[in-house]
Order: structure tokens, then sequence, then C-alpha cells
């Protein structure tokens, strides 16, 4: 039973997690004019979902790549955080911001981490 929840856990949480981060993609209809400039801005906005979509997909059955992936895509998040308070200053929302993203990427690559190691054991 507790082999269960440790292969489910880290695949809905990326799951949700996927469903976060394309939340953040639906400003784009304040800004758009017509269809294809909506259609051309959610696709340029979720580019990185589709991304951790694929490797997710890849992930489900090889746990490493799944701990590999989301911790690169926190790691990639505060380096992107980090060069905009170096170009614009450092403002004190920036580690809310970090936790908000950066957070559940890493929470999710251990999981897939800890699948991994009990499934070599």
């Amino acid at each position: 039973m507790k082999n269960k929840w440790i292969y489910w856990i880290p695949r809905i949480l990326s799951i949700i997690f996927l469903l976060f981060l394309a939340m953040f993609s639906l400003d784009i209809f304040d800004a758009c004019n017509g269809f294809f400039e909506c259609a051309l801005g959610l696709f340029m906005h979720n580019i990185p979902v589709f991304v951790l979509a694929i490797l997710l997909w890849i992930s489900w059955k090889h746990e490493l790549v799944g701990a590999i992936t989301f911790f690169i895509a926190g790691f990639l998040y505060i380096a992107q955080l980090t060069v905009t308070m170096i170009i614009n200053g450092f403002e004190l929302y920036y580690i809310p911001w970090s936790l908000t993203i950066a957070g559940p990427a890493f929470l999710v690559g251990a999981l897939f981490l800890i699948g991994w190691m009990k499934k070599r054991k």
C-alpha cells in the first residue's frame, strides 16, 4: 500500500503543478485582440508547461527523469528570478514568488527521487 502512494503522489502533484502553471497564461485574454493573437499568446505562455508535460510523460516510467526535470525547472525559475532581481533590484515579494513556483517543483522532484530510490531497492 505504501508503494502505491510513493508511485502516485508525485505524478498527481506534477499534474496539479502543471495546471497551476497553465493558469498563469489566462491573463493573455486581457491583451489580445483576435483569435489568432490569443491562440499564439496562449501557446507562447504555455511552452514551459508543454515541455514539462512531455517530460512528465517520460517520467511516468522513469522516475529519475522526473526528479532531474523538476529540480532543473525549480533551479531555472530561481535563476530567472535572480536575473530579474539583478536588473530591477530586489523586492520583498520575490521571495514568495520563488517559493510559489520553485517550491512545488522541488517537492515533486524530491518525491520522484524517493520513488526511484524505492524502486531500486
